[in-house]
């Protein structure tokens, strides 16, 4: 692919080369890797030293978990040195979010690992905590979506805290000379997945986001702001960790299950009463400060004459208000009632008198057919987002004080399913280097990269970063073969170099710790699923039953018994992964 230089005004960089401050890094990487090497008894000169990537699949909190055994017995074993790369999608990089906390955090692993499996086992992040996070994602964001909200409904509730640090000041506290593997984080742009075109492998570092197989970027503290042409229009305040792993890690089920658990913990949230009127209360006084100083005109509660009145005069306590709050709550109901195709006539009837109640009988509100009356499931479902869309576009021009309008705000997303949605920092682009459908709007929506591949090899394999060995850990559900598959396929069709993979019969149901996956002038591969022969015995299947991916968090027991077993497909296997970085070093030699 041509690379296409941006304009010097541009803040956009249209290239297939590494950044700049990623190069200097893995250049100081690669001098401790040497070190590492030497006392692992592997003698070979600092051009030989092979480039290791090591990968953390999707998985939810089992990958997170997991990849946490894992990095604890690497760094035991004197692996971990030795790894240049560290990429993870899903799971994993709740993982990673949570180590690079800790500045340096290879030379002290147990401590770290300890600190965060005691969060892992604590109590969960209070509602009053959660509000106040998501009032500042409403309020401070250009786009508010359901990652938001899985943000503060779900991903707190596994990884117990609101980090709101940014990974640029996250990486700004290690060490410059290469005492940590360099991360990165994966996505994929939900559009060109959908449609199969276009480059949907996108990544995160501590520097850049972009995309990894186009070659297009932006510097990761303005991945959000508005661009125009390849030059940054205003500056959007960078994405704090905790959004970040909500971005990265969402797809903990298929799109059902997804929208149950999401309707249920945001019933649940504003369920929370007191908190809600409290919050109320505390949005009505500013309003009303701001009114005495000749804040409210046109556009304000003004225009609704015999409603709630303006906002500063919309009483949290009022019959109204509870009138409306009650209608929220049908209407969330309603929407679960639909998805287990439960009757909804009780509710819809009660939503309607309540919305012709506030209205006092003038111009009631036609709302359109609910579910419930159409003729199939599709449809049903279809009737219930325009239905859901029509109340609250009812309610908004009656009820305008936060949490309210965030309460309608999630309804929408919900019912257009609006996950990831961002500034497009390649809009009107030029260029043949950026496929067309990267430039054509003014938003790209980003999901959780184990919808297209559970695991982050496109990150590595770009070509600048010469990986010659990729340590991928498994901690799917399923087939724990099927993301070194898929990706051999979609390396084969896009000519990537990658080894041909041949799985045995029968290890996809009784797999073994340990493969190797070689080719002619390809990376090496080693693939290690996590539960497996040698780790479980004969009771892989009820470890994977204990460990599902859709479930509450793990209690402390859990988390303990996992980091264990992920640990023991590393100690058993560390003169294979010997081994194998052997030969990538003679591989590395006899092609110089």
């Amino acid at each position: 692919m041509s690379a296409s230089k941006p304009q010097e005004s541009s803040e956009v960089r249209i290239e297939p080369s590494l950044n700049k401050n990623e190069s200097e890094f893995i250049d100081g990487r690669r001098k401790s890797v040497l070190q590492s090497l030497k006392k692992l008894q592997i003698e070979c000169s600092q051009d030989e030293v092979p480039n290791i990537a090591l990968l953390g699949s999707g998985g939810g909190e089992r990958a997170m978990v997991g990849l946490l055994g894992s990095l604890v017995q690497l760094q035991k074993t004197g692996l971990l040195d030795s790894i240049l790369y560290l990429s993870g999608v899903s799971g994993s990089t709740w993982c990673m979010a949570s180590v690079y906390q800790e500045p340096d955090w290879s030379t002290k692993l147990e401590t770290v690992k300890d600190k965060i499996v005691k969060r892992l086992s604590g109590p969960k992040v209070s509602w009053k905590e959660a509000f106040s996070k998501l009032k500042k994602y409403y309020y401070e964001k250009d786009h508010f979506s359901l990652t938001d909200i899985w943000a503060v409904m779900v991903i707190t509730s596994f990884v117990k805290e609101i980090d709101e640090h940014t990974l640029t000041e996250q990486w700004s506290q290690h060490s410059k000379d290469g005492k940590v593997p360099f991360p990165i984080y994966t996505v994929i742009d939900k559009k060109c997945k959908h449609h199969n075109i276009g480059d949907p492998w996108f990544e995160i570092t501590p520097h850049e986001a972009g995309y990894s197989l186009t070659g297009a970027f932006v510097d990761a503290s303005n991945f959000g702001s508005k661009f125009h042409k390849g030059s940054k229009k205003y500056q959007q305040g960078e994405f704090d960790m905790l959004y970040l792993q909500a971005l990265c890690g969402s797809a903990l089920a298929d799109e059902v299950e997804i929208k149950k658990l999401l309707w249920q913990n945001i019933k649940d949230l504003f369920q929370q009463k007191e908190t809600v009127l409290e919050e109320m209360g505390k949005e009505q006084n500013g309003m009303r400060l701001q009114a005495l100083a000749g804040g409210f005109g046109p556009g304000s509660g003004e225009d609704f004459p015999g409603l709630l009145g303006a906002p500063e005069e919309q009483d949290p306590n009022s019959p109204a208000t509870e009138e409306c709050y009650q209608v929220l709550m049908q209407l969330m109901d309603m929407n679960l009632s639909t998805l287990t195709g439960e009757d909804t006539s009780a509710l819809d009837e009660s939503i309607r008198t309540s919305l012709n109640d506030l209205s006092k009988g003038q111009n009631p509100p036609m709302l359109l057919m609910g579910p419930g009356c159409a003729a199939d499931e599709e449809a049903d479902k279809t009737n219930m987002k325009g239905y859901s869309l029509n109340v609250c576009n009812k309610l908004s021009g009656w009820i305008q004080l936060w949490p309210f309008d965030a309460w309608t705000s999630i309804i929408k997303c919900m019912n257009q399913w609006t996950w990831g949605r961002n500034h497009n920092f390649l809009h009107n682009v030029t260029g043949e280097a950026v496929p067309s459908i990267l430039q054509e709007t003014e938003t790209r929506d980003y999901e959780d990269a184990g919808l297209l591949l559970n695991s982050p090899y496109f990150s590595v394999l770009r070509k600048e970063r010469h990986i010659d060995l990729i340590i991928s850990l498994d901690f799917s559900e399923g087939d724990p073969f099927l993301t070194v598959k898929e990706a051999a396929k979609t390396c084969k069709e896009l000519n990537i170099p990658f080894p041909e993979v041949n799985i045995p019969s029968g290890h996809s149901e009784v797999p073994m710790d340990f493969y190797v996956f070689t080719g002619q002038n390809t990376p090496t591969v080693i693939h290690i699923p996590l539960f497996n022969m040698v780790n479980c015995g004969d009771k892989i299947e009820a470890w994977r039953k204990k460990y599902t991916t859709f479930q509450g968090p793990y209690n402390a027991e859990m988390i303990t018994d996992l980091v264990e077993v992920a640990g023991k497909n590393i100690i058993n296997n560390k003169d294979s992964l010997l081994e194998e970085i052997r030969a990538a070093v003679g591989q590395k030699g006899s092609r110089r």
